[in-house]
């Protein structure tokens, strides 16, 4: 063959290859805009419906600083900072999850599963139980547990050892749960009541100060975010192929973690360990991308099933029960896992 119709074949593949890039960025960014009005459009139905409805121009008067009696007490202190929490919870979730989940190449590795949203849930039941701690205080301690324990199996399981993380962030979620079932049976009613509530999952606690806290840590998270993202699809190939474009493997890890951690210790000290939603919202975006990796889908996803979720436990639960917004999520989750561990053992079994 000749050089030259080496050449042209050489060319001909590499404009193939730009083209699939292409399609595969316009998909990309099609997804991430019906996501993005998906989570619009959840917002505003946990915000204008429900047990109390409101009309759009109202809802917008309101915003703008007109006082509608009785309408707005219940949508502008309730509803929709319970709304903003719900979303920015959801997305805090999601991205964090695609963050252990891309990084450890495992759709098991998320906080919920390798102890992390575990050791929040821990500190914050033991401040409520033994120093009946509330507020601020309980959402400051659960972060710090949150990172302590992330430290914890990050330093047991050493380096480049995703399966051995998972493994030890098991056996530690075990520990932080069982102590968690020991101080319940030692509590009072009152104070175990409260942290029943919290280690559900729940958005009753809403107000304008969580939001504006999460999205304060969300707002200086976001840049480490956007930096970071390109190199997060470099890693899902592989260690010595992000080495081999450039990225400094292991500093990258690092920022990754302590981004991912902080994430899901801000989220949980908000709303307490909303089962699952880390867990499912990198899966189905990846589904919906074809395989790519994107921290901006996820985080639609998780703000999209937390919004959904809450409405459902709120309003649509037969007999007028309103439950966390943890239980339903719980309940969307388990048969996800089910299925994923299933589907996993089969593949592994060459079926």
């Amino acid at each position: 063959m000749s050089s030259d119709v080496m050449g042209g074949v050489a060319i001909r593949a590499v404009e193939l290859l730009r083209s699939q890039r292409r399609k595969g960025k316009r998909r990309a960014g099609l997804i991430c805009a019906a996501l993005g009005i998906l989570t619009i459009g959840l917002l505003a139905v946990d915000i204008l419906l429900g047990s109390f409805t409101v009309t759009i121009p109202d809802f917008f008067a309101m915003l703008f600083g007109k006082t509608i009696p009785g309408a707005s007490f219940i949508v502008m202190e309730n509803k929709f900072p319970r709304a903003l929490l719900a979303l920015l919870v959801g997305a805090a979730f999601g991205v964090s999850g695609s963050i252990f989940q891309t990084l450890l190449r495992n759709p098991l590795a998320s906080p919920d599963i390798i102890g992390i949203s575990s050791g929040a849930s821990a500190s914050a039941v033991a401040a409520i139980v033994f120093f009946a701690a509330g507020g601020v205080t309980v959402s400051l301690i659960a972060i710090v547990g949150a990172v302590l324990i992330a430290l914890l199996v990050v330093l047991l399981a050493g380096k480049n050892s995703g399966g051995r993380l998972i493994l030890i962030g098991l056996g530690v979620a075990a520990m932080m749960n069982a102590f968690v079932t020991f101080v319940m049976q030692r509590a009072e009613v009152n104070r175990a009541q409260d942290a029943m509530v919290w280690l559900m999952g729940s958005l009753n606690s809403a107000n304008w100060e969580r939001v504006g806290a999460l999205a304060l840590g969300f707002a200086v998270l976001l840049p480490f975010v956007l930096l970071l993202a390109s190199r997060l699809s470099a890693l899902q190939l592989g260690e010595d192929a992000a080495s081999g474009l450039g990225i400094r493997v292991g500093r990258t890890r690092i920022w990754l973690i302590v981004v991912g951690v902080t994430l899901a210790a801000l989220a949980t000290a908000a709303a307490g360990p909303v089962a699952f939603v880390a867990f499912l919202s990198g899966p189905i975006a990846r589904r919906l991308l074809g395989g790519r990796v994107s921290l901006l889908a996820s985080a639609l996803v998780g703000a999209s099933i937390v919004l959904a979720a809450d409405y459902i436990a709120a309003y649509l639960i037969p007999g007028g029960i309103a439950l966390p917004v943890g239980v339903v999520t719980g309940a969307m989750g388990a048969p996800f896992l089910l299925w994923l561990l299933i589907s996993s053992n089969r593949q592994g079994n060459g079926a």
